[in-house]
């Protein structure tokens, strides 16, 4: 090809470009290219600055052993043999050739849970999730962003505030209540057989709904509700497949699968613009009333007008009207389905173990009358100890990974050997290095917890030395993992467990609860998190033999 012809710059450019013409093929290879090159270097330092830890062989170049354990009905179980083998802290081969490494150490827990949202956040994949599933809201944000909303939104879960809601919970539960009583009459007897997961999901979007939005939702009544159908789609579609668990794996590591348009994908997508809806509507109606000075004395207890505070408010605690809606977003997902996941475990745990039924049964009909949230919270010891029992072994979270942002050197409680053999007592973490817990798998460690770790006994928390001090390592709140640690500790965690106590307070006290005659094995199902069912049930279904309690 000869030389350019003479012309001004932009002639040249044109000329080029007519002769040479580009489509989006050629943008996309070069971006390919860009990212083809990029990984091997960041996968070169990240092996050359981490310490190589030993683990479980790699079963698939594509999968790793990832596909494994997202398959796996219990991962506790899986982890559990491989810390016996590697230690407290080793290293599993994910997609793709990447490794993720497994913290157990409790100091290194610790350390980890302490930089959360800075040097650990959540993966890029996980963040393009919350987003498009619940906007930018407190779950989404990292670092000062995380900070400021969590700071707008703490004084809705103080103790005062929660102290206010108690009435809520209770009504909540004394509906529920009467319901049932209204089934076992039509029945003609002294019980009948009830989908008690259908009513914790009743009973927890009911109290969301009035503490949160000072809006009553009406599923204990009957009503019919958009958002419970959006809510019970996941719970009642068919398990994830092999090839729905192949996508969740591979998309850790590449995330633009992110944005295909699954089942999974879509079924979020109508939740989301479920909950849109009715968060605008709730937004708008809170507004409203602000204005006409309807709001006055009925909103105290609201967490809606918090948020509309902190949307009119100036500085460092302003929430944008994007803000507001996700806030209300994570409100309502988080809060809806996993104080009714803990719930439905509660009462299977209780009508598995009769006994412990009756103990707690006749202290809560010892005391007087329904109990105020100070006296629930300090004055029933054996309802808190079947409450943290059940929230210790059955965690609706179950595993958290995220992606370092920094180099960094995490301590060890106790020594790890290295790949090399080499006995250290701390670990280097390159940028972009993947780092996971097993909430269930700490909270039910038989190396944390003891011998009877995976056993449902409430006595644990009364006994004298019935936590474990290796248990004790474990900073987070009371122990246990359930609702995380450090700066991403569950905001909402006072909320749901005076919930909890509440409504466990009156069905106890008004019901025996039994398991049907046959088979009860339990299984677990995936809703937004994963669910109890009773095997052979369609969808999340939990049925139990409930009979008044005649005293």
């Amino acid at each position: 090809m000869g030389s350019l012809p003479t012309m001004p710059s932009l002639v040249k450019v044109r000329w080029f470009m007519t002769s040479y013409p580009l489509n989006v093929w050629h943008v996309i290879f070069a971006v390919v290219a860009i990212v083809a090159l990029r990984i091997p270097v960041s996968a070169a330092r990240r092996r050359f600055k981490t310490t190589r830890l030993r683990g479980p062989p790699r079963s698939s170049f594509i999968y790793g052993t990832a596909k494994d354990t997202e398959e796996s009905s219990d991962t506790g179980y899986m982890y559990e043999a491989w810390i016996k083998d590697y230690g407290a802290v080793f290293e599993v081969p994910v997609a793709l050739g990447r490794s993720t490494i497994m913290l157990f150490d409790p100091k290194a827990l610790q350390h980890y849970c302490a930089r959360e949202t800075w040097t650990y956040i959540a993966l890029p994949s996980s963040r393009t999730a919350f987003k498009r599933n619940m906007g930018k809201g407190v779950i989404w944000a990292i670092g000062e962003d995380h900070r400021r909303q969590r700071k707008s939104l703490t004084p809705a879960f103080s103790h005062a505030a929660i102290r206010n809601l108690t009435p809520i919970y209770y009504n909540c539960a004394y509906k529920a209540k009467a319901a049932w009583e209204a089934i076992i009459d039509a029945g003609g007897g002294s019980g009948a057989v009830i989908e008690v997961q259908k009513w914790m999901n009743h009973i927890s979007l009911d109290t969301i709904g009035l503490a949160c939005f000072s809006h009553d939702f009406g599923s204990l009544d009957g009503k019919p509700a958009s958002i419970t159908a959006a809510f019970d789609a996941p719970a009642d579609s068919p398990t994830r497949s092999a090839r729905h668990a192949g996508y969740f794996v591979l998309n850790q590591v590449l995330p633009i699968l992110a944005h295909l348009p699954t089942a999974r994908y879509k079924l979020f997508r109508n939740i989301r613009r479920t909950l849109s809806e009715i968060c605008k509507e709730l937004l708008a109606k809170t507004r409203e009333e602000k204005e006409a000075g309807i709001l006055e004395g009925k909103g105290d207890r609201s967490i809606i007008r918090l948020l509309i505070q902190a949307a009119d408010a100036h500085g460092s605690l302003r929430l944008s009207q994007e803000e507001i809606m996700a806030q209300m977003n994570v409100l309502l997902i988080a809060g809806y389905e996993t104080t009714s996941i803990s719930l439905t475990w509660a009462l299977l745990e209780l009508a598995r173990n009769t006994d412990i039924q009756t103990k707690l049964r006749e202290e809560l009909l010892a005391f007087a009358g329904d109990p105020t949230y100070d006296q629930f919270s300090n004055g029933l010891p054996y309802l808190d100890a079947v409450v943290h029992e059940t929230l210790r072994l059955r965690s609706p979270v179950t595993e958290l990974t995220r992606i370092a942002t920094e180099d960094d050197v995490i301590p060890l409680s106790e020594p790890v050997r290295t790949r090399s053999g080499k006995v250290v007592d701390s670990i280097s973490v390159a940028k972009g290095t993947h780092i996971r817990i097993s909430i269930p798998c700490i909270n039910r460690s038989n190396s944390i917890w003891g011998p009877d770790a995976k056993e449902f006994r409430p006595e644990r928390w009364l006994e004298e030395d019935g936590i474990p001090k290796k248990a004790q390592e474990i900073q987070a709140y009371r122990h246990i993992l359930t609702f995380s640690d450090g700066p991403r500790t569950c905001l909402g965690k006072g909320f749901a467990v005076a919930e909890f106590k509440a409504v466990l307070i009156v069905l106890i006290k008004n019901f025996v609860f039994e398991l049907r005659e046959g088979s009860n094995e339990v299984e677990l199902t995936w809703g937004i998190f994963r669910r109890p069912k009773i095997a052979g049930e369609v969808g999340a279904r939990v049925p139990l033999y409930v009979r008044r309690y005649e005293g």
